[in-house]
């Protein structure tokens, strides 16, 4: 036994030192291979994934792939000396040829590969096409989209993955609205997006660059700060910039019913590119509600994107190809402007523009007001009638001056100038329900009309100043701008009123002659400076100073029914105030390739003093404020396609002088408002999520976003009602609540098929409104749901077939804690289908259907129309640059437009009128003539784009201006 164990313990101790033996013989083995490792970008420095690597010699022949993070690596490489060989979908191959020289572990250098801008041309992918993520910047390669030939940059937009185009032209890109549209990195047109999609040719257009633009400032030296703003950058392909191109038609159109005059439309487009220097004309006149420009937006800020003039969501100037009907009412519109770019030398840069608009637009329409109180419901039916001439100039010009690569000016003038007269007639029957059912109903019946006359001229001049003080980052920014306006304004107001309050009959007439003289001057300055800590840091330190000084008079006079005026003292108001905040911050931003972040703070001292005269009195005011306000900011980028950010901003909103002042203002005697000295200011915190992928090998694309906004203190009301001659009288009060918030969010993934001759999309939205208000002292809470999704295919199997069906649900839904029982809850089944069918290569239909189903809304305001658009199009000529169209919009004359809004304690459903029923017949001559290409022809590009299916290759199948209501001329 003894001897057993002996034997036994002797064989183990000599399997151990075999294994022992064996496993150090291993390692020593594995130690005599050799290490590659390596990372590999592009040229922006972010990491190419899924690339594959190759590692050759006359010993190895080994194979892997980059992962998420750029990274690749080899291990047992037997050689001193290989080759390694990479490509990747959308790049150049590279190849290196490389040693260890003498070591056994190699770690190489980050490899930079160049993007190949014709890969779809070399490589049979299934699915994806270019997508460039850069920093806030997505950018498309136009060249990998198919589109037909003369087509609209609109139609170009349509196919881009996330990008969304509605029916009246409005962008919208990963969720959000496209504001602003330029032109090689300049405002085309002031920024107005529809003026430049709806009458750019695509086959000019290189890539399509959707920018989160955060102004001049990070523009210049990286840092950003505030809300980014949507801009859709259009680069023209360099050899489409030294020629001629643009396009003029004219149609007529048949009578509508109650209607005096016949539909027509004429116009046209220059464009004279050679290139450093850009000149457009436009011009246009219709009375099928497309008008070139839109001057109701402005926006953009001087302060915050100096020389960016204005923001404006205008339209393209519409044409045959375009069907209108995207705007309320009926318009009549006569539209003209110039764009011009200079670029002098490396130094000077002068770029501006001119628009006049003139419109004439009238709108019939009818709504169901509901207001709840504790006690009771209004229900307000209203029906009227308005028209409104307005007469519109503006001016923006900028001039930038960069003598060396430290220095950068822009000086930016701007001038507007406004001529309007309105006019409106509204009947209203109003029924005042109690829930206590021994109380009777209060009805009235209130008729208005109010005229008015306006002008309004503004002018400005904003610039700024950026010096780089040295190559490490150190940097100083300089920004000012100075805007006056004024707004001279007659009003004439007649409200009759007749009401049964307690079973007697009561009537009243009011006429009110009111003169408005407003004046106003605003501006600042603002200055940075950033301290470079290290090459991955610095530090932003920040001073602004905001003013704004305004001068406001209302003069009311009464007229009687003989005609007699008197001076009404206590609807008068005469009042001016200043306001002035200085803005003094501290920001520490820390970036590397993959991770950016940004902590800060700033200090925001306020001032607001002004003096108000009612009924001979004068009153003084003034209030001091201070607020603290922190900023956050983070953001990941996985690889060159995927991203996460994530941004915390505090933000402090300082009451209206309106607000503030301690008396009731009774101009409007149906709604009077009384001011509150004790409100403080509101202050709102929001964080905004946000994240991008895009599947470079499949091309799926994802974009999703959060935002979620709480706001402190918010500037509320407290609305008291009574009933008096005037029927339902709402008194206005302000004052500070807690409790609201809001959240909402939005997801875009699109899969294409079969080298994207298919595309699915799935799209949703989703918001929740958490208001606290009062009514008659008492706290209501309306709690509103809207819910979105939609599906959308596009199908092009064959060059002469392009079919996109579409379908959409909205549910909206509102819950007021005061007279819970009037929930609403509203819901529509959108679906439509749009297509192009190529009856031969000169002859097209297209077919635009949409059908609306709703539900929720009240009787009189619901509707469900089905829209139908067609036309047929004859191309002409060698180039296929003529065309002859037929056209039919709202085949069933069932256009019409319904609307829900909530506000507070109130709900109100509209209806109004659009353009309906009409046949037109236009023709169209487009003409392109470049340096080296004959006038009219298609770039050879877009020929090769629409060569093989099932057209013939001699000549391009498909032309003539775009698709449905949305095209241009």
């Amino acid at each position: 036994m003894i001897l057993t164990k002996t034997k036994t313990s002797v064989f183990l101790a000599a399997l151990v030192a075999l294994i022992l033996f064996i496993g150090g013989t291993t390692t020593a083995i594995a130690q005599t291979g050799k290490t590659v490792s390596g990372i590999l970008q592009d040229s922006t420095g972010l990491s190419v994934i899924a690339a594959s690597v190759k590692l050759t010699s006359p010993l190895d022949t080994l194979q892997a792939s980059s992962d998420t993070e750029g990274h690749f690596y080899f291990k047992n490489v037997k050689a001193n000396e290989f080759k390694l060989l990479i490509t990747s979908l959308g790049f150049q191959p590279l190849s290196k040829n490389l040693s260890f020289e003498g070591k056994d572990q190699l770690e190489i250098p980050p490899l930079t590969m160049r993007f190949e801008s014709q890969v779809l041309d070399v490589v049979n992918v299934t699915g994806g096409t270019l997508i460039t993520m850069k920093e806030d910047t997505v950018e498309y390669n136009a060249k990998d989209y198919k589109v037909r030939p003369n087509a609209m940059t609109e139609e170009l937009i349509k196919k881009l993955d996330g990008v969304e185009v509605d029916k009246d032209g409005n962008v919208q890109a990963q969720g959000e609205s496209v504001t602003r549209v330029r032109i090689n990195g300049k405002d085309f047109f002031g920024g107005d997006v529809k003026t430049a999609t709806k009458n750019l040719p695509a086959d000019i257009i290189e890539k399509i660059q959707i920018v989160d633009d955060y102004g001049d400032q990070a523009n210049l030296t990286g840092n950003k700060t505030g809300d980014p703003e949507k801009v859709l950058n259009i680069t023209i392909d360099e050899k489409n910039n030294n020629g001629n191109f643009g396009q003029v038609g004219a149609g007529m159109g048949t009578k509508p019913e109650d209607e005096n005059n016949y539909r027509y439309q004429i116009g046209g487009m220059y464009n004279s590119f050679t290139g450093s220097r850009q000149l457009s004309v436009i011009a246009n006149m219709n009375n099928n509600n497309n008008q070139a420009f839109d001057f109701n937006a402005r926006g953009g800020g001087a302060r915050r994107m100096p020389g960016g003039g204005t923001r404006r969501m205008g339209g393209g100037f519409g044409g045959p190809g375009g069907f209108g009907g995207g705007s309320n009412g009926l318009t009549d519109s006569y539209s003209a402007g110039f764009n011009y770019r200079k670029d002098f030398n490396d130094k000077w840069t002068m770029y501006g523009n001119y628009s006049y608009n003139h419109s004439d637009n009238t709108v019939v329409s009818s709504s169901l007001q509901q207001d709840f109180f504790s006690d009771s419901t209004a229900l307000s039916n209203i029906n009227s009638l308005s028209n409104a001439i307005s007469n519109n100039h503006r001016f923006d010009w900028n001039v930038e001056y960069k003598p060396n690569d430290k220095i950068f000016v822009k000086v930016s003038p701007t001038l507007s100038i406004g001529n309007n007269n309105s006019y409106s007639d509204e009947l209203t029957d109003q029924r005042l329900q109690f829930e206590q059912t021994d109380k009777p109903e209060i009805a009235t019946n209130i008729s208005s009309i109010y005229k008015s006359k306006t002008n309004t001229p503004n002018y400005g001049l904003s610039g700024l100043f950026n010096y780089k003080l040295n190559d490490e980052g150190r940097n100083l920014f300089v920004n000012f701008s100075a805007n006056s306006g004024k707004t001279k304004q007659d009003q004439d107001r007649i409200t009759n009123s007749f009401n049964n309050e307690g079973g007697n009959a009561d009537s009243t007439y009011l006429r009110q002659l009111i003169d408005l003289d407003n004046k106003g001057v605003n501006g600042g300055t603002s200055v940075s400076y950033i301290e470079p800590l290290t090459d991955k840091s610095n530090l932003e330190f920040s001073y602004d100073f905001n003013f704004a000084n305004y001068d406001n008079d209302r003069l009311t006079y009464n007229v009687d029914q003989l005609g007699n005026q008197s001076y009404d003292p206590l609807s008068s108001n005469q009042y001016d105030y200043t306001f002035t905040t200085h803005k003094a911050g501290v920001t520490y931003r820390y970036r590397t390739d993959k991770i950016v972040y940004q902590l800060g703070a700033t200090v925001l001292p306020t001032r607001l003093s002004g003096n108000t005269v009612l009924s001979g009195e004068s009153l003084s005011f003034s209030r001091n404020g201070f607020y603290f306000v922190p900023v956050a900011r983070f953001e990941y980028k996985a690889s060159r396609t995927r991203s996460f950010s994530a941004e915390y901003r505090g933000n402090a909103n300082e009451p209206s002088f309106s607000q503030l002042q301690p008396i009731t203002d009774i101009s409007n005697p149906r709604f009077p408002v009384t001011g509150n000295p004790d409100l403080a200011a509101e202050f709102n915190h929001t964080l905004r999520m946000r994240y991008r992928n895009f599947d470079f090998q499949s091309g799926n694309i994802f974009f999703a976003m959060l935002n979620a906004n709480v706001t402190q203190d918010k500037i509320t009301t407290n609305r008291i009602t009574r009933v008096d001659s005037l029927g339902l009288v709402q008194e206005t009060h302000y004052l500070n609540t807690d409790g609201n918030y809001n959240v909402n969010g939005f997801y875009n993934y699109g899969k294409p098929f079969n080298n994207r001759k298919y595309v699915v999309t799935l799209r949703g939205r989703a918001s929740f409104n958490n208001n606290v208000a009062y009514v008659n002292d008492a706290e209501n809470v309306a709690k509103n749901w809207e819910l979105n999704q939609g599906l959308n295919v596009q199908i092009n199997p064959a060059d002469w077939l392009e079919v996109r069906p579409g379908v959409d649900f909205t549910y909206n839904t509102t819950k007021n804690s005061l007279q819970g029982t009037n929930n609403q809850n509203v819901s529509t089944w959108a679906t439509s289908l749009w297509g192009n069918i190529f009856i031969t290569p000169t002859l097209l239909w297209n077919f635009d259907v949409a059908k609306t189903s709703n539900s929720g809304y009240s009787n009189n305001v619901g509707a469900n129309p089905l829209i139908i658009n067609t036309f047929l199009e004859k191309q002409f000529f060698k180039n296929k640059n003529g065309m002859l169209r037929l056209q039919a919009f709202d085949l069933l004359n069932e256009q019409v437009s319904i609307s829900r809004s909530v506000t507070e304690n109130r709900i109100s459903d509209s209806r109004t009128n659009r353009l309906a029923r009409y046949f037109m017949l236009s023709f169209t001559y487009k003409f392109q003539k470049f340096a080296g290409r004959a006038g009219g022809a298609m770039p050879d590009e877009g020929r090769e784009r629409w060569r093989g299916g099932d057209r013939p290759m001699g000549g391009p199948p498909m032309g003539g201006p775009g698709e449905g209501r949305s095209q241009g001329f």
